[in-house]
Order: structure tokens, then C-alpha cells, then sequence
């Protein structure tokens, strides 16, 4: 048996441009607040010298102003009985809340960014029926993995077919927005035969050496956005062992400690203090925002180096091991077609392709409700109900 894991981001009933972290919500109800007393102020202005002609335009001023306290309202009392929305990555840090629906995600999908959910399935490869189904409301797909693997378990064991699923041979994939260190580790100490690569793993294998050369660079033709060469990291001068970092301007940087990566690397962090790239008469071609150096709330060049283990490998690179063995190539190519057809069912066949609910418990139904129409008829088609 082998099941595939894939999410499929859809648009909800939420509106992306009331989404924002609290700062950007309280500059945007103070920009509301300024623009009626604008209004306000000229409405008065005018009250003095009103002619008969100006009596329509004055009501459509008063719906203005009466509209646009509404909006500073919802803000304002959203800010009130809100806390700040802290994202799910290894640094915690906020994300952006959303006044209409604050158990949404502002996402990014190949066709625009949404305001929405993600609907992460699980479909096995024999009848490619989906097993489990739940939608979560944050872009990033790592964190998701664990919960759907304890799900898929409980749900088999409470059927009867086996106390533990991931034992009887059952194969997991994954793409690879569910890789990282704290998952391979999950993955490892459970003993679950999962295949779930790193976003390097194409590089890594030869039969797609020549990608490049033979059909080009992959978004070749997207807009220039502005993104400039700077010095790399390899033009600054590292020394592991008193962990100090010297620029290509001879200036010494500032030690800001070890940090973990997806990937399971520690990584030293470095950064040029602001006084020193101020005045750097390279900070054009060491920095990507020069401008960032000029102001106290600004930084200064930021560099990282991954600190060597010594030879100890990592939960990520045991799972490179088998992802790049010819077993797991062999056992990986099939996830695609797995999974894929399914959410082209749900989404362009049977143009379920947004939710239309607000809140993750809704909107959750709403998933389920959808994927059980491809199970159901799956069953009409191929199972039992179709003799």
C-alpha cells in the first residue's frame, strides 16, 4: 500500500485586502480615521454656502463618511479583541490576521496570491480513494504532516484494519513542502517507510543534468524584481573556531548566534552594525537595500555559514539516502499520479475549486464534503455500488 500527501490552496470567503499584520491594521485605521475627518471637515465647509445643486453630492459625501467609519469600526474593534497571529515556523514570528476571517492564510498560488485555506488529502495508490482529509489555515505545509499521520492512524485502527497502519508495510510520500528536519525525525523514530525529498533532490540526480541546457532556466520570462548580485557569502572572511566574521571592507561583524535551519543545519548568523554599512563605501555592491543602513529602525549586511557536525549526519540526510537510492526514485515518480488527478477531479472537473465559508471548522466540512464527492463516485464507478 502507499499513500500520497499533497495540499491544494483554495480561496475562501475572506477578503485578502483586510488581511495584515497589527501594525499594517492600525496604520490602515488610522488612514481610515484621517479620511473622515477629511470628509467631515469639508462637509462642514460647505454647510455654510449649500445651494440646492449640491444637495445630492452631499448625500453621496455622508454615505461616504458613514462607510468609511464602518470600516474604521470593524478595524479598530478587531484590534481590540484580537492578539497578534503567530506563524508555525521554527522562529516564531507573526503573520498576517485577516479581519474578515482570522483562521485564514494570505497564500501564494501559481495563479496570484489568495485569501483561503489549505485542503491537505491523503489518497492511496490502489484505488486512489482519499483516506483523510483536513484544511488548515496557514500557507506552509511542514507543520501539517505530523497531524495527518496521526490521523490516518487513529482512523485505521478504529476500523479494525490495523493497530498501527505505518507497520504493515505501508509506503507515505510527500512533495516537498512537507520536508524538514523535525519531520524526518518524526518519520525515523516511528519507523514510518516515508519518501518525502528536499527541494534539492532534482539537482542531485543526473538524469536531469541537462534540464537546463536542453529547455532553459524555469520562469525565464518572469519580470526583473529587482533582485541585484551582491557580495556572497564566500567573500567574507569566517573563522569556525572563534566564530568571527570579517567583510570585504575589512570591518568585523557582529556575532548574532546559531540557528537551526529546515534542513537541519546550525548556521552561525552575522550582522555589519549600522554605523559601519552606513559609511561603507561598498555598501552598493554588498547589499541588496543600501537605503536599509541610512535609518536607526534600518540593518546592516546580514551573512550566515553553516557549522559543521563533525560527520554526525542529520535526520535530513538520511532521508536524502533514500530518496536518491534507486528504490526510492522508483517508489517517489508514483505521488504525482496519486494524488494530482485528484484534486484536478475536485477542482477543474467538478469546479470545486474555492470554499465558500468562513472559519477553519466550516471551511474543514467543506473540504471533506468535496472530497467525499470524488470517493463517492469512485465507488459508483469501480466499487461495489457501481454493480
Amino acid at each position: 500500500e502507499l499513500f500520497a500527501i499533497d495540499g491544494c490552496k483554495m480561496p475562501s470567503d475572506a477578503s485578502k485586502e483586510w488581511s495584515g499584520t497589527f501594525k499594517e491594521l492600525a496604520e490602515k485605521r488610522e488612514k481610515l480615521r484621517r479620511l473622515v475627518r477629511h470628509h467631515l471637515l469639508e462637509h462642514y465647509a460647505r454647510d455654510e454656502a449649500e445651494t440646492e445643486a449640491d444637495l445630492d453630492r452631499d448625500i453621496r459625501q455622508a454615505k461616504t463618511i458613514l462607510s468609511l467609519d464602518a470600516a474604521m469600526n470593524k478595524v479598530d474593534r478587531f484590534l481590540k479583541t484580537h492578539s497578534p497571529r503567530m506563524g508555525q515556523g521554527k522562529r516564531s514570528k507573526e503573520v498576517k490576521s485577516n479581519v474578515t476571517d482570522n483562521e485564514s492564510a494570505k497564500m501564494t498560488t501559481s495563479k496570484g496570491t489568495i485569501q483561503g485555506y489549505n485542503g491537505v488529502a491523503t489518497v492511496d495508490k490502489k484505488h486512489q480513494v482519499i483516506i483523510d482529509a483536513q484544511a488548515f489555515g496557514e500557507g506552509q505545509e511542514h507543520h501539517t504532516l505530523q497531524p495527518v499521520l496521526e490521523r490516518v492512524k487513529a482512523r485505521f485502527k478504529k476500523l479494525g484494519i490495523a493497530d498501527n497502519i505505518y507497520q504493515q508495510g505501508t509506503i507515505v510520500t510527500a512533495d516537498t513542502g512537507f520536508a524538514n528536519e523535525a519531520n524526518m525525525k518524526y518519520l525515523h523514530e516511528r519507523q514510518i517507510n516515508g519518501y518525502v525529498p528536499d527541494n534539492q533532490f532534482r539537482s542531485r540526480d543526473p538524469r536531469f543534468a541537462e534540464q537546463k541546457d536542453k529547455y532553459g532556466k524555469r520562469h525565464q520570462n518572469l519580470p526583473d524584481k529587482g533582485w541585484k548580485a551582491t557580495f556572497p557569502a564566500s567573500e567574507f572572511q569566517y573563522d569556525p573556531v572563534t566564530l568571527s566574521c570579517i567583510c570585504p571592507n575589512g570591518e568585523s561583524l557582529t556575532y548574532r548566534g546559531q540557528r537551526e535551519a529546515e534542513n537541519g543545519k546550525v548556521r552561525a548568523h552575522f550582522e555589519g552594525r549600522l554605523l559601519q554599512c552606513r559609511h561603507c563605501p561598498k555598501k552598493h555592491r554588498c547589499m541588496q537595500n543600501p537605503a536599509s543602513a541610512d535609518h536607526r529602525n534600518g540593518a546592516g549586511r546580514q551573512v550566515s555559514f553553516t557549522i559543521k557536525r563533525d560527520g554526525q549526519p542529520s535526520y535530513t540526510d538520511w532521508m536524502k539516502h533514500r530518496v536518491d537510492s534507486q528504490q526510492g526514485k522508483e517508489i517517489y515518480s508514483h505521488r504525482m499520479s496519486v494524488v494530482e488527478p485528484v484534486f484536478g477531479n475536485i477542482g477543474t472537473t467538478k469546479r470545486l475549486n474555492r470554499f465558500g465559508l468562513r472559519g477553519k471548522k466550516k471551511v474543514q466540512g467543506q473540504w471533506q464534503l468535496y472530497c467525499l464527492i470524488h470517493n463517492i463516485e469512485k465507488l459508483a464507478n469501480y466499487g461495489r455500488l457501481g454493480t
